[in-house]
């Protein structure tokens, strides 16, 4: 439990409570933290790639309309 952090600079990205299980091999969530958690740009229609919101680390995608409920996206 508690706040994920970027692993470069320790900005806060995202919330145990946001984490669900996935099929991926990697954590995956439902939100950031706060809205400027993360920043985001298109990469192909349906993901996003994710960077830290204050250093611009590599963070991987935002999965549009695949998240736990119809919707959601996936982190």
């Amino acid at each position: 439990p508690g706040i994920y952090v970027c692993a470069k600079c320790g900005h806060e990205l995202f919330s145990s409570r946001a984490k669900y299980e996935h099929s991926s091999p990697w954590p995956a969530f439902t939100e950031t933290v706060r809205g400027d958690s993360v920043a985001k740009r298109e990469e192909r229609p349906g993901a996003l790639k994710v960077t830290c919101g204050k250093c611009g680390n590599g963070l991987g995608h935002e999965f549009l309309n695949d998240g736990p409920k119809r919707g959601q996206s996936r982190f």
